[in-house]
């Protein structure tokens, strides 16, 4: 199993980078960047950075690690320009780059930056467009597109990606639309989640795959939680019993190593860790060490 390292976009970029090289040189084996623009919340008045800036600088300044935004809007722009952005990184990176697509949700940033919002079923209309957009543009030498939301037209896109194929990673959890979207097209689909929801949801994934003639092993699964780990209890007693709104994992190292064993038995390929929960740096560290050093090796050949 992979584990890889979700920095927080709300941070400076001195403590971007520095937490991203820790992350390499410690042994994380990817980096993952959110895609949003403001935080979801009243309080706009926040700094957030530009997912896909951030990222072609990671490109130039952290070695080996896989690198991609969690998970790309396709609200924000044009499928064209995402498609020659990440053929772009993934030069920067030699050939590091996963595309992580989804169909946009954050409704505010949409609001106040006049990106339209649409709805659920027009966001997921525009997203299947986007994909083959994307799929076509980076292994074609010419795209013809007519689709009800974008026109493409003999586009070249040049040069190509380093890699033969950018591995394309579809998020969301949506039964209907989003898990067939990922059956047609993702090599990797990505949810938050703990491994009841994983275990639940890949089931719908294989149904998908099986309805559309795709052998359901050619995807990758990852998922995402929030984690609070430590070496002893009084650290830890707090969180137990609090809701975070999202799947979260607490516990010693041993028994994350519990957790991350029933996330294995699912079937997952990757876990991906925030660090919105680790603290400040000096802290951070420990906790990522606590992990890296505790538990990853219980799942790693």
């Amino acid at each position: 199993m992979r584990f890889s390292f979700w920095t927080g976009n709300g941070q400076t970029w001195q403590d971007t980078l520095e937490g991203c090289r820790y992350a390499e040189s410690t042994g994380w084996d990817g980096i993952w960047y959110a895609d949003h623009f403001m935080p979801n919340e009243e309080n706009v008045d926040q700094p957030i950075h530009e997912a896909w800036s951030i990222l072609a600088a990671i490109a130039a300044s952290v070695p080996r690690v896989r690198i991609g935004p969690l998970v790309a809007g396709n609200t924000y722009r044009n499928p064209a320009l995402t498609a020659k952005i990440a053929a772009t990184v993934d030069h920067i990176s030699g050939g590091r780059v996963v595309l992580g697509l989804g169909a946009g949700w954050q409704e505010n940033e949409h609001e106040k930056y006049g990106f339209e919002f649409s709805t659920v079923k027009g966001r997921l209309d525009r997203l299947d467009e986007a994909v083959e957009i994307v799929t076509s543009l980076l292994s074609n030498n010419r795209t013809n597109y007519q689709g009800d939301h974008y026109t493409i037209l003999d586009a070249p896109l040049d040069p190509k990606p380093v890699q033969t194929k950018i591995p394309l990673m579809i998020g969301g959890g949506g039964r209907k639309r989003t898990l067939r979207t990922a059956a047609i097209h993702a090599d990797e689909w990505n949810y938050w989640g703990m491994p009841s929801d994983i275990a639940e949801l890949c089931q719908v994934l294989d149904a998908h795959c099986d309805d559309v003639g795709r052998d359901p092993a050619e995807i990758e699964r990852s998922a995402c939680a929030l984690m609070f780990i430590a070496d002893n209890e009084e650290k830890l007693e707090r969180f137990r019993d609090t809701d975070f709104g999202r799947a979260t994992i607490v516990g010693t190292p041993t028994e994350v190593i519990d957790i991350v064993g029933e996330y294995a038995e699912v079937g997952l390929d990757e876990l991906i860790v925030p660090d919105f929960t680790f603290g400040p740096l000096k802290r951070k560290k420990e906790s990522m060490d606590l992990f890296i050093e505790q538990v990853a090796p219980a799942f790693r050949s």
